[in-house]
């Protein structure tokens, strides 16, 4: 049986829901921006007609305002994309209860066994273009297809407020001319290497013989020769399943460079906190850790380190990452940003009785920041924090929501 495959992409996704909240902005070029003054200053999202100006995703303020003087800069408020995300899921969930999100503004349905109750592919797209407007005032572009591949491919191709359909029959004819960066996962580096190998076109890479692929690409090459080709046989996951998550992570660019010894161990205390937090909120531990710094001049390295036993306490976490950074941190080259995840994790397990001393301290730390856990899940955050954060409160002020990062598991799969 052919499966029917759809593609859900919120448009401008960010500005489309401030909108919402300000309807003022309507029909004006909005940027969703950080704040320039703590040195996130870029653009993060971007509405139509900010586009039109030639706008762009990362484009700093001061360029984006020299591109579009008119241009209204809104802050983030992710809190608020994340209940619209939800949001537009139940209505997707009213047609099929597989629904696998990619992202906050990103899903595939399969609803190949609802077409008696809800129609073609296409007419479920269009009702749910439809219930997505009227009910929540942003808009949605749906493709529809055969595979999740295409489903994704279709849902690129016409924005916003747009329906594709990339039938099994004359997919060949929309899909082989476009440029090869098109197809999901090729990003500037494999379209470098395509390049090379004079392939431009997605018909191009699938005119190539897949051993010659592989062995510019390796695995990975096999994989997109198949989609190339209209072969991706991957499910589309039940909305109840959750993918395991492979680390947790959180970065932040500082207000001002990170001087000192003491600069960075306030913003990695503050990095380890949130990120252990976590760990334990989803009942998991840590083996590794890796430090990522951001130099002056915007230049980023990564090192890590695996830990004798398995962590979710921020003492711990913080102490990897503080010696990773004292070992690795380029001198005279003050760090911008800095960025710690949490790797190799595993779900938590009861903890052993041990005589090892550092084994029993390793838990009452863990105990102690569980019961930090609660004081700050009743009374906010920052109710209660460690005294050399209080030296310098505007490098210790991480939004743990804004900045937070979890890294599941991808749908690559044959």
């Amino acid at each position: 049986m052919e499966r029917t495959i759809l593609h859900a992409d919120l448009n401008n996704f960010y500005a489309s829901v401030e909108c919402v909240y300000r309807p003022q902005l309507r029909g004006k070029p909005v940027a969703v921006a950080g704040d320039a003054q703590l040195r996130h200053g870029i653009v993060l999202a971007k509405s139509y007609e900010a586009r039109a100006c030639d706008v762009q995703t990362g484009d700093p303020l001061w360029l984006a305002r020299q591109k579009c003087p008119e241009i209204v800069f809104v802050p983030p408020d992710y809190g608020r994309y994340l209940h619209y995300s939800q949001l537009v899921r139940q209505i997707y969930l009213d047609y099929t209860d597989l629904v696998e999100p990619y992202g906050l503004d990103e899903c595939w349905l399969d609803v190949t066994g609802s077409a008696r109750l809800f129609g073609r592919g296409s007419q479920i797209a269009a009702q749910l273009r439809q219930r997505v407007k009227k009910e929540l005032g942003v808009t949605i572009s749906v493709g529809v297809s055969f595979n999740r591949v295409f489903a994704k491919l279709g849902s690129d191709l016409k924005k916003p407020d747009a329906t594709t359909v990339l039938p099994p029959n004359c997919w060949r004819e929309r899909v082989w001319p476009l440029p090869v960066q098109d197809l999901i996962y090729v990003g500037h580096a494999t379209e470098s290497k395509l390049a090379r190998m004079g392939i431009h076109t997605i018909g191009q890479l699938a005119a190539q013989p897949p051993a010659l692929v592989q062995q510019k690409l390796g695995k990975v090459g096999v994989l997109l020769w198949g989609w190339a080709n209209g072969c991706d046989r991957s499910q589309v996951r039940p909305a109840h399943i959750s993918l395991p998550v492979k680390s947790i992570g959180n970065s932040t660019t500082a207000p001002r460079d990170l001087v000192t010894d003491r600069d960075a161990r306030i913003t990695l205390y503050a990095l380890c906190d949130s990120v252990a937090a976590r760990l334990r909120a989803q009942h998991l531990t840590a083996r590794t850790v890796q430090l990522t710094i951001r130099d002056c001049d915007l230049w980023s390295y990564q090192r890590q380190t695996t830990l004798k036993e398995p962590c979710q306490d921020s003492q711990t976490l913080f102490d990897a990452a503080h010696r990773l950074f004292c070992r690795h941190r380029l001198p005279g080259r003050p760090a911008r940003g800095l960025g710690v995840k949490a790797c190799n994790l595993a779900l938590q397990t009861p903890p052993q009785l041990s005589l090892y001393g550092e084994i029993q301290r390793a838990q009452r730390q863990t105990d102690l920041e569980r019961a930090l856990d609660g004081i700050r899940a009743k009374y906010g955050n920052f109710a209660v924090r460690r005294g050399i954060m209080l030296t310098d409160p505007a490098l210790a002020a991480v939004d743990p929501q804004r900045d937070h990062i979890i890294y599941p598991v991808g749908f690559l799969g044959g």
